[in-house]
């Protein structure tokens, strides 16, 4: 049976995530509530992030201003919840 917990991005009832998707207290925080669609939402918003800003996922700099965004997006703690200046996303091709 699926974990079943209400996702802080969805704002309703869902299936969590399997593991801990980011180490430390963070990375529980997260598990506990956001769904594994809430993560997926999350990840889209993460690659944008990086492209915009030119981030380097290997520079603890860089990984500190994510972990700025993942508060905002996820929790609305601080303004970096939104998408980055300047982004706009690509329509989506049909198949």
């Amino acid at each position: 049976m699926a974990r079943m917990i209400e996702c802080v991005v969805l704002k309703t009832q869902a299936e969590g995530m399997e593991e801990v998707p980011h180490p430390g207290e963070l990375g529980i925080r997260i598990y506990e509530n956001v769904s594994a669609e809430g993560w997926k939402q999350w990840l889209e918003r993460l690659s944008a992030i990086i492209n915009e800003n030119s981030l380097n996922t290997a520079d603890p700099r860089s990984l500190q201003l994510i972990e700025e965004h993942m508060l905002g997006f996820f929790f609305n703690e601080n303004d970096k919840g939104g998408t980055p200046d300047g982004f706009s996303a690509a329509p989506k091709s049909k198949k």
